[in-house]
């Protein structure tokens, strides 16, 4: 399986930031959104899909809490793409 993540924005802190963004899944594109929080205990990462996001994944064959667990694990490996003039550094620790 083919999974991309794309940030779109971001807004926030270290401490805590707001994530939008897409992830592609064998040239499917949904949208996302996630909170970040960072600090105390490591980064954790709460990514959240639509109800039609959802409904869609389920339709194409896809586990939703797989995609959802594979797109959390991107988001916190840093494993994705961000928009030019945006650094990980301005809402992710190291």
């Amino acid at each position: 399986m083919n999974f991309e993540v794309h940030i779109k924005n971001v807004r926030g802190t270290q401490m805590a930031a707001k994530i939008t963004g897409i992830f592609i899944i064998d040239d499917n594109s949904f949208k996302f959104s996630a909170i970040a929080f960072g600090r105390i205990g490591g980064h954790n990462i709460g990514a959240k899909i639509s109800k039609a996001v959802q409904k869609e994944l389920v339709k194409l064959g896809y586990d939703v809490d797989e995609i959802i667990g594979e797109l959390q694990q991107k988001l916190v490996r840093g494993d994705i793409s961000l928009p030019e003039g945006l650094k990980k550094e301005s809402f992710a620790d190291g």
